[in-house]
Protein backbone atom coordinates (compact mmCIF):
# COMPACT_ATOMS: atom_id res chain seq x y z
CA UNK A 1 0.00 0.00 0.00
CA UNK A 2 1.05 3.37 -0.30
CA UNK A 3 1.01 6.52 2.01
CA UNK A 4 -0.29 9.87 2.26
CA UNK A 5 1.22 12.64 3.86
CA UNK A 6 0.29 16.14 3.79
CA UNK A 7 2.09 19.11 3.12
CA UNK A 8 2.11 23.39 3.06
CA UNK A 9 1.59 25.34 0.08
CA UNK A 10 1.00 29.20 -0.15
CA UNK A 11 -2.39 28.14 -1.17
CA UNK A 12 -2.82 26.29 1.94
CA UNK A 13 -2.24 22.72 3.04
CA UNK A 14 -2.28 19.91 0.08
CA UNK A 15 -2.00 16.20 0.08
CA UNK A 16 0.72 13.56 -1.45
CA UNK A 17 0.04 9.91 -2.65
CA UNK A 18 3.28 8.07 -2.67
CA UNK A 19 3.05 4.61 -4.47
CA UNK A 20 4.89 1.76 -6.23
CA UNK A 21 4.20 1.37 -9.58
CA UNK A 22 3.61 -2.25 -11.15
CA UNK A 23 7.28 -2.58 -12.07
CA UNK A 24 8.19 -1.88 -7.91
CA UNK A 25 9.59 1.69 -8.73
CA UNK A 26 8.14 4.29 -6.32
CA UNK A 27 6.40 7.67 -7.71
CA UNK A 28 4.35 9.90 -6.05
CA UNK A 29 1.16 12.51 -7.38
CA UNK A 30 0.30 15.30 -5.12
CA UNK A 31 -1.80 18.43 -5.44
CA UNK A 32 -4.82 16.66 -3.41
CA UNK A 33 -7.39 19.44 -1.46
CA UNK A 34 -8.35 17.38 1.05
CA UNK A 35 -6.99 13.85 2.39
CA UNK A 36 -9.99 12.21 1.33
CA UNK A 37 -9.41 13.11 -2.53
CA UNK A 38 -5.65 11.37 -1.90
CA UNK A 39 -7.41 7.94 0.01
CA UNK A 40 -9.50 7.81 -3.24
CA UNK A 41 -6.85 8.16 -5.60
CA UNK A 42 -4.72 5.66 -3.76
CA UNK A 43 -7.49 3.17 -3.59
CA UNK A 44 -8.04 3.26 -7.04
CA UNK A 45 -4.85 3.02 -8.17
CA UNK A 46 -4.48 -0.35 -6.21
CA UNK A 47 -7.01 -1.56 -7.43
CA UNK A 48 -5.95 -1.06 -11.20
CA UNK A 49 -2.25 -2.52 -10.18
CA UNK A 50 -4.29 -5.57 -8.75
CA UNK A 51 -6.72 -6.01 -12.26
CA UNK A 52 -3.90 -5.47 -14.36
CA UNK A 53 -5.40 -2.45 -15.52
CA UNK A 54 -2.97 0.27 -13.80
CA UNK A 55 -1.94 3.51 -16.48
CA UNK A 56 1.45 5.13 -15.90
CA UNK A 57 0.80 8.23 -16.48
CA UNK A 58 4.15 9.17 -18.14
CA UNK A 59 3.31 7.08 -20.64
CA UNK A 60 0.74 8.93 -22.15
CA UNK A 61 3.23 11.92 -22.20
CA UNK A 62 5.02 10.97 -25.28
CA UNK A 63 4.11 12.42 -28.75
CA UNK A 64 1.92 10.89 -31.67
CA UNK A 65 5.65 11.91 -33.94
CA UNK A 66 7.19 9.06 -32.14
CA UNK A 67 4.26 6.73 -31.90
CA UNK A 68 3.69 7.01 -35.99
CA UNK A 69 7.09 6.37 -36.83
CA UNK A 70 6.49 3.37 -34.66
CA UNK A 71 2.97 2.71 -36.34
CA UNK A 72 4.16 3.43 -39.83
CA UNK A 73 7.11 0.36 -39.46
CA UNK A 74 4.52 -2.09 -38.23
CA UNK A 75 2.55 -2.05 -41.85
CA UNK A 76 4.54 -3.53 -43.09
CA UNK A 77 2.72 -6.62 -43.62
CA UNK A 78 0.62 -4.63 -46.37
CA UNK A 79 1.23 -5.07 -50.07
CA UNK A 80 2.99 -1.68 -51.38
CA UNK A 81 -0.21 -0.32 -52.92
CA UNK A 82 -2.00 0.17 -49.57
CA UNK A 83 1.42 1.52 -47.62
CA UNK A 84 1.39 4.22 -50.10
CA UNK A 85 -1.71 5.47 -49.41
CA UNK A 86 -1.34 5.09 -46.03
CA UNK A 87 2.10 7.09 -45.97
CA UNK A 88 0.70 9.75 -47.84
CA UNK A 89 -2.01 10.00 -45.40
CA UNK A 90 0.42 9.72 -42.29
CA UNK A 91 2.64 12.75 -44.22
CA UNK A 92 -0.21 15.35 -45.47
CA UNK A 93 -2.50 15.10 -43.04
CA UNK A 94 -1.90 13.72 -39.70
CA UNK A 95 1.80 14.45 -38.64
CA UNK A 96 1.74 17.96 -39.50
CA UNK A 97 -1.78 18.59 -36.73
CA UNK A 98 -0.46 15.68 -34.49
CA UNK A 99 2.74 14.88 -34.58
CA UNK A 100 3.87 17.52 -32.00
CA UNK A 101 1.06 16.46 -29.66
CA UNK A 102 1.59 14.57 -26.58
CA UNK A 103 -0.73 11.74 -26.51
CA UNK A 104 -2.94 11.95 -22.65
CA UNK A 105 -3.41 16.22 -24.15
CA UNK A 106 -5.70 14.97 -26.95
CA UNK A 107 -8.99 15.28 -26.82
CA UNK A 108 -12.42 13.63 -28.50
CA UNK A 109 -13.65 17.19 -29.70
CA UNK A 110 -9.89 18.18 -31.45
CA UNK A 111 -10.22 15.34 -33.36
CA UNK A 112 -13.83 15.45 -34.40
CA UNK A 113 -12.88 19.39 -35.57
CA UNK A 114 -10.11 18.02 -37.25
CA UNK A 115 -12.15 15.35 -39.71
CA UNK A 116 -14.88 18.01 -39.62
CA UNK A 117 -12.32 20.42 -41.44
CA UNK A 118 -10.69 17.46 -43.34
CA UNK A 119 -13.66 16.59 -44.90
CA UNK A 120 -14.90 20.08 -46.66
CA UNK A 121 -11.77 20.11 -48.10
CA UNK A 122 -10.90 16.47 -49.45
CA UNK A 123 -13.43 13.28 -49.97
CA UNK A 124 -14.48 11.29 -48.08
CA UNK A 125 -12.13 8.31 -48.37
CA UNK A 126 -9.20 10.83 -47.54
CA UNK A 127 -10.84 11.89 -44.78
CA UNK A 128 -11.83 8.43 -43.28
CA UNK A 129 -7.72 7.35 -44.64
CA UNK A 130 -6.12 10.09 -42.30
CA UNK A 131 -8.74 9.19 -39.58
CA UNK A 132 -7.95 5.42 -39.28
CA UNK A 133 -3.92 6.52 -39.26
CA UNK A 134 -4.57 8.60 -36.28
CA UNK A 135 -6.92 6.12 -34.39
CA UNK A 136 -4.86 3.46 -35.68
CA UNK A 137 -1.97 5.35 -33.79
CA UNK A 138 -3.70 5.90 -30.65
CA UNK A 139 -5.35 2.17 -30.84
CA UNK A 140 -1.89 0.74 -30.08
CA UNK A 141 -1.32 3.27 -27.27
CA UNK A 142 -4.44 2.00 -25.38
CA UNK A 143 -3.20 -1.78 -25.95
CA UNK A 144 0.45 -0.80 -24.59
CA UNK A 145 -1.66 0.50 -21.35
CA UNK A 146 -0.55 4.11 -22.73
CA UNK A 147 -4.03 5.25 -22.13
CA UNK A 148 -7.48 3.96 -20.78
CA UNK A 149 -9.16 4.50 -24.15
CA UNK A 150 -8.89 6.14 -27.35
CA UNK A 151 -9.85 9.81 -27.79
CA UNK A 152 -10.35 9.20 -31.69
CA UNK A 153 -13.21 6.92 -31.61
CA UNK A 154 -16.22 7.84 -31.51
CA UNK A 155 -15.79 10.59 -34.40
CA UNK A 156 -18.47 11.59 -36.72
CA UNK A 157 -16.79 10.22 -40.17
CA UNK A 158 -18.36 11.38 -43.92
CA UNK A 159 -19.88 8.92 -45.78
CA UNK A 160 -18.43 7.56 -49.27
CA UNK A 161 -20.83 7.99 -51.80
CA UNK A 162 -20.11 5.06 -54.31
CA UNK A 163 -18.69 5.66 -57.86
CA UNK A 164 -21.09 5.29 -60.57
CA UNK A 165 -20.57 1.83 -62.29
CA UNK A 166 -20.97 1.51 -65.49
CA UNK A 167 -21.93 -1.74 -66.90
CA UNK A 168 -21.10 -2.63 -71.22
CA UNK A 169 -23.34 -4.19 -73.98
CA UNK A 170 -21.76 -6.90 -75.70
CA UNK A 171 -21.30 -4.92 -78.66
CA UNK A 172 -20.19 -2.17 -76.95
CA UNK A 173 -17.10 -4.66 -75.75
CA UNK A 174 -16.46 -5.28 -78.87
CA UNK A 175 -16.75 -1.69 -80.49
CA UNK A 176 -14.22 -0.35 -77.78
CA UNK A 177 -11.83 -4.04 -78.28
CA UNK A 178 -12.02 -3.15 -82.14
CA UNK A 179 -11.44 1.08 -81.20
CA UNK A 180 -8.44 -0.13 -78.71
CA UNK A 181 -6.27 -1.52 -81.84
CA UNK A 182 -3.29 -3.32 -80.59
CA UNK A 183 -5.19 -3.81 -77.18
CA UNK A 184 -8.49 -5.58 -78.38
CA UNK A 185 -7.56 -8.60 -77.10
CA UNK A 186 -6.56 -6.95 -73.34
CA UNK A 187 -10.17 -5.11 -73.63
CA UNK A 188 -11.93 -8.45 -74.36
CA UNK A 189 -10.01 -10.45 -72.16
CA UNK A 190 -11.06 -7.76 -69.15
CA UNK A 191 -14.69 -7.14 -69.91
CA UNK A 192 -15.30 -10.92 -70.29
CA UNK A 193 -12.84 -12.58 -67.23
CA UNK A 194 -13.62 -9.76 -64.72
CA UNK A 195 -9.48 -9.91 -63.57
CA UNK A 196 -7.99 -6.53 -62.13
CA UNK A 197 -6.03 -4.53 -64.77
CA UNK A 198 -2.48 -5.58 -62.33
CA UNK A 199 -3.83 -9.24 -62.66
CA UNK A 200 -4.17 -9.10 -66.38
CA UNK A 201 -1.23 -7.96 -67.05
CA UNK A 202 0.84 -10.04 -64.36
CA UNK A 203 0.21 -13.06 -66.34
CA UNK A 204 2.46 -15.10 -67.45
CA UNK A 205 2.02 -17.24 -70.40
CA UNK A 206 2.76 -20.40 -67.69
CA UNK A 207 -0.69 -19.38 -66.46
CA UNK A 208 -2.35 -20.16 -69.76
CA UNK A 209 -4.14 -23.36 -70.22
CA UNK A 210 -5.77 -23.00 -73.48
CA UNK A 211 -6.98 -26.72 -73.72
CA UNK A 212 -9.04 -26.05 -70.25
CA UNK A 213 -9.83 -22.33 -70.88
CA UNK A 214 -8.39 -21.49 -67.41
CA UNK A 215 -6.09 -18.59 -66.49
CA UNK A 216 -4.38 -19.06 -63.28
CA UNK A 217 -4.17 -15.63 -61.82
CA UNK A 218 -1.34 -16.16 -58.95
CA UNK A 219 0.18 -12.62 -59.55
CA UNK A 220 -0.74 -8.33 -59.42
CA UNK A 221 1.65 -6.06 -60.30
CA UNK A 222 0.59 -2.69 -59.42
CA UNK A 223 1.60 0.85 -60.38
CA UNK A 224 2.93 2.35 -57.34
CA UNK A 225 4.00 5.73 -57.68
CA UNK A 226 5.40 5.46 -61.42
CA UNK A 227 6.71 1.90 -60.34
CA UNK A 228 5.42 -1.04 -61.53
CA UNK A 229 5.83 -3.45 -58.43
CA UNK A 230 4.71 -7.58 -58.54
CA UNK A 231 2.83 -9.15 -55.84
CA UNK A 232 -0.09 -11.33 -55.09
CA UNK A 233 -3.47 -10.77 -55.73
CA UNK A 234 -5.61 -8.94 -53.84
CA UNK A 235 -7.06 -11.46 -51.79
CA UNK A 236 -3.72 -13.17 -51.66
CA UNK A 237 -4.62 -16.49 -52.73
CA UNK A 238 -4.42 -17.63 -56.34
CA UNK A 239 -7.76 -18.36 -58.12
CA UNK A 240 -8.29 -20.45 -61.78
CA UNK A 241 -10.88 -18.23 -64.39
CA UNK A 242 -12.05 -19.29 -66.84
CA UNK A 243 -12.63 -17.51 -70.61
CA UNK A 244 -14.90 -18.15 -73.35
CA UNK A 245 -13.98 -20.27 -76.48
CA UNK A 246 -13.72 -17.09 -78.64
CA UNK A 247 -10.36 -15.97 -76.57
CA UNK A 248 -8.53 -18.85 -77.34
CA UNK A 249 -7.24 -18.31 -80.68
CA UNK A 250 -6.55 -14.27 -80.14
CA UNK A 251 -4.68 -15.50 -76.67
CA UNK A 252 -2.68 -18.25 -78.29
CA UNK A 253 -1.57 -15.87 -80.40
CA UNK A 254 0.08 -13.87 -77.88
CA UNK A 255 1.71 -16.72 -76.68
CA UNK A 256 3.27 -17.29 -79.76
CA UNK A 257 7.05 -16.87 -79.53
CA UNK A 258 7.19 -16.89 -75.85
CA UNK A 259 8.86 -19.09 -73.27
CA UNK A 260 6.62 -19.81 -70.16
CA UNK A 261 7.76 -17.17 -68.21
CA UNK A 262 7.30 -14.54 -70.23
CA UNK A 263 4.39 -11.93 -69.63
CA UNK A 264 1.12 -12.82 -71.87
CA UNK A 265 0.47 -9.57 -72.69
CA UNK A 266 2.79 -7.03 -74.03
CA UNK A 267 6.14 -7.69 -75.19
CA UNK A 268 6.76 -10.47 -72.67
CA UNK A 269 9.45 -8.91 -70.18
CA UNK A 270 8.19 -5.89 -68.93
CA UNK A 271 4.94 -5.19 -67.57
CA UNK A 272 1.97 -3.12 -69.46
CA UNK A 273 2.13 0.40 -68.39
CA UNK A 274 -1.58 1.62 -67.29
CA UNK A 275 -2.78 3.60 -70.04
CA UNK A 276 -2.97 7.85 -68.47
CA UNK A 277 -6.63 8.08 -67.79
CA UNK A 278 -6.88 11.31 -70.03
CA UNK A 279 -5.03 10.96 -73.34
CA UNK A 280 -3.84 7.27 -72.79
CA UNK A 281 -4.39 4.47 -75.89
CA UNK A 282 -7.59 3.55 -73.39
CA UNK A 283 -8.72 7.25 -73.03
CA UNK A 284 -8.72 7.39 -77.10
CA UNK A 285 -10.73 4.01 -77.69
CA UNK A 286 -13.44 5.53 -75.75
CA UNK A 287 -13.40 8.98 -76.95
CA UNK A 288 -13.78 7.15 -80.63
CA UNK A 289 -16.68 4.35 -78.97
CA UNK A 290 -18.53 7.37 -78.00
CA UNK A 291 -18.36 8.77 -81.26
CA UNK A 292 -20.42 5.80 -82.74
CA UNK A 293 -22.68 4.94 -79.87
CA UNK A 294 -24.30 7.37 -78.65
CA UNK A 295 -25.03 5.24 -75.27
CA UNK A 296 -21.16 4.58 -74.72
CA UNK A 297 -20.60 5.91 -71.05
CA UNK A 298 -17.68 9.17 -71.66
CA UNK A 299 -16.79 8.01 -68.04
CA UNK A 300 -15.93 4.42 -68.57
CA UNK A 301 -12.63 3.59 -66.14
CA UNK A 302 -10.38 0.67 -66.59
CA UNK A 303 -12.32 -1.12 -63.85
CA UNK A 304 -15.72 -0.79 -65.30
CA UNK A 305 -14.54 -3.78 -67.29
CA UNK A 306 -14.71 -5.81 -64.36
CA UNK A 307 -18.27 -4.55 -63.35
CA UNK A 308 -19.07 -5.43 -67.20
CA UNK A 309 -18.21 -9.41 -66.52
CA UNK A 310 -19.95 -9.70 -63.55
CA UNK A 311 -23.08 -8.00 -65.48
CA UNK A 312 -22.68 -10.39 -68.53
CA UNK A 313 -22.03 -13.26 -66.34
CA UNK A 314 -24.81 -12.65 -64.19
CA UNK A 315 -27.10 -12.24 -67.22
CA UNK A 316 -25.96 -15.04 -68.83
CA UNK A 317 -27.01 -17.03 -65.82
CA UNK A 318 -24.17 -17.46 -63.14
CA UNK A 319 -24.90 -18.18 -59.53
CA UNK A 320 -23.62 -15.74 -57.15
CA UNK A 321 -21.00 -18.40 -55.91
CA UNK A 322 -19.05 -18.75 -59.52
CA UNK A 323 -19.30 -14.70 -60.22
CA UNK A 324 -17.63 -14.92 -56.65
CA UNK A 325 -14.62 -17.60 -57.62
CA UNK A 326 -14.25 -15.66 -61.13
CA UNK A 327 -14.00 -12.26 -59.18
CA UNK A 328 -11.78 -13.27 -56.54
CA UNK A 329 -14.02 -11.85 -54.02
CA UNK A 330 -13.59 -12.84 -50.07
CA UNK A 331 -16.86 -14.18 -49.54
CA UNK A 332 -20.42 -14.71 -52.03
CA UNK A 333 -22.15 -11.75 -49.43
CA UNK A 334 -19.11 -9.34 -50.70
CA UNK A 335 -19.98 -10.54 -54.24
CA UNK A 336 -23.94 -9.37 -53.58
CA UNK A 337 -23.22 -6.53 -51.84
CA UNK A 338 -21.38 -4.87 -54.32
CA UNK A 339 -23.37 -6.06 -57.09
CA UNK A 340 -27.22 -5.90 -55.70
CA UNK A 341 -28.34 -3.86 -58.43
CA UNK A 342 -27.74 -6.50 -60.74
CA UNK A 343 -29.98 -8.85 -59.28
CA UNK A 344 -32.96 -6.95 -59.54
CA UNK A 345 -33.61 -9.28 -62.32
CA UNK A 346 -33.46 -12.43 -60.68
CA UNK A 347 -36.33 -10.92 -58.12
CA UNK A 348 -38.87 -9.58 -61.41
CA UNK A 349 -38.43 -13.96 -62.06
CA UNK A 350 -38.85 -14.89 -58.42
CA UNK A 351 -42.13 -12.87 -59.01
CA UNK A 352 -43.12 -14.22 -61.86
CA UNK A 353 -42.56 -17.46 -60.96
CA UNK A 354 -44.39 -17.38 -58.22
CA UNK A 355 -47.16 -16.02 -59.92
CA UNK A 356 -47.35 -19.08 -62.54
CA UNK A 357 -47.42 -21.50 -59.59
CA UNK A 358 -50.33 -20.12 -57.91
CA UNK A 359 -51.85 -20.25 -61.39
CA UNK A 360 -51.08 -23.41 -61.87
CA UNK A 361 -52.68 -24.53 -58.20
CA UNK A 362 -56.02 -22.31 -59.51
CA UNK A 363 -56.25 -24.87 -62.66
CA UNK A 364 -56.12 -27.90 -60.69
CA UNK A 365 -57.56 -26.96 -57.06
CA UNK A 366 -57.13 -30.66 -56.63
CA UNK A 367 -53.63 -30.86 -56.11
CA UNK A 368 -53.82 -28.46 -53.37
CA UNK A 369 -55.57 -31.24 -51.87
CA UNK A 370 -52.71 -34.06 -52.37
Amino acid sequence: MGTISSYATTAGKRYRVRYRKPDHSQTDKRGFRTKREAEIFLASTEVTKATGQYIDASESRVTIDALGVVWMASQQHLKPSSQAVIEVAWRIHVQPVWGNRRLGDIKHSEVQTWVSNLAARRSASVTIRAFGVLAGIIDVAVRDRRLPFNPARGANLPRKSGKERHYLSHEQVQLLADESRDNGTLILFLAYTGLRWGEAVGLRVKSLDLRRRRVLVQANAVNVRGTIIPGTPKSHEARSVPFPAFLAEPLALLAAGKGRNHLLFGDGEEYQPTPTPRDGWFAGARKRSCLQDLTFPEMLTLHDLRHTAASLAISAGANVKAVQRMLGHASAAMTLDTYADLFDDDLDAVAAALDIAKLGLARHPARTAE
